[in-house]
This record gives structure tokens, sequence and C-alpha cells, in this order.
């Protein structure tokens, strides 16, 4: 765990209007910080707390609105950490939760179906605890694993500043979502 993303957690905010929304994001995010870039977008969007699996008390989940689940994508699923996370939490109740994601896959190959199919045992996961899920999004991350660290990886400088840009307007998406 990078003492970046130990230092990274922001206060989420509640101005007291009754549409304020109450946010969590809970991200893994290792090899190039790629998945934090886009939590980071979100939360400042949201106003929302970030937190990692390993910080966060399953119980205190059902105290938010809206919750974030992330994570770069490792053999097609999100990180143990956080599946192992939604194992642990108690029923939903009321709260709405949204995927993102970060993937080493090239860019040109991967589509919303893939975006999905990368999501699918994490949101199994979720839907089985009552929760709603409102939205996903997922773009390419910079990926120097294996033999690729040769050649200087794949999707060099993901996610962009267009990507971030897509991720706080995805974030707008999902206040307004769970507003209903």
């Amino acid at each position: 765990m990078s003492g970046r993303m130990k230092k990274m957690e922001k206060n989420g905010t509640n101005t007291g209007n009754p549409q304020a929304l109450t946010s969590l994001i809970v991200v893994f995010s290792y090899h190039h910080n790629n998945t934090e870039k886009i939590a980071k977008a979100c939360a400042e969007v949201l106003g929302a707390k970030v937190t990692t699996p390993q910080q966060v008390k399953p119980e205190e989940i059902h105290e938010y609105d809206l919750v974030g689940f992330g994570s770069g994508i490792y053999s097609a699923t999100f990180d143990r950490s956080v599946l192992d996370l939604a194992d642990r939490l108690p029923q939903a109740g009321t709260t709405k939760a949204f995927l993102f994601s970060t993937y080493g896959a090239p860019a040109f190959i991967a589509n919303r179906e893939f975006v999905e199919k990368n999501h699918d045992q994490i949101r199994e996961k979720l839907r089985a605890k009552g929760y709603t899920v409102i939205g996903e999004f997922g773009c390419a991350g910079w990926n120097t694993n294996s033999f690729l660290k040769y050649f200087g990886g794949i999707n060099k400088g993901r996610p962009n500043a267009e990507d971030l840009k897509k991720a706080g307007r995805f974030a707008r998406q999902m206040m307004e979502n769970a507003r209903g």
C-alpha cells in the first residue's frame, strides 16, 4: 500500500441540504495509481471521502447514501481486497453503489461490454447484499506488467485529462441517479 493512498483520504461534505448526498469511494490502486486518479476525480465532484478496502469497516458503509467501489482489473475482475470487502458487507438498506475501474488491455479493444464483464463479480456480490448498482465506468490505465515493462508498457499516459473529465461527468451522473 503506497503512502500516497494512506494520505489521500478526503473528508466528505454534507452541507445540510436535504438533497446533499453522503458519499464514499473505496478504491484499490497499485501499480501506477491509475484507479486512484479516477477515484479522486469522482471524489472531487461528489465531495466524497476516499478510502481503501483495508481502511474501511464494512459496517460503516451503510452510513453513506452513495458508495463507489473501484479497482484496477486483475485477471478480468476487481482486486481480491475489494471482493473480500464486498463479501463482508452487511445488507445495504438504501445505499446505492457505482463501480469504476482501470484496465491494462489495449484501449482500442475495450468497450462497454468489456468493462461490464470485468465488473461482473463485484456487481453480483453487491447485488446479493441488496445494493442497487446505478452505474459503471472504466477506462484504460498504464500497464507495465510482465513483459510489457520491456517496451514501456501500453496505455502510457492513461488515464489522461480527457479520461478524468469523463470520470467527473460520470460522478455527476451518479449523483443525479442516486437522488432519483
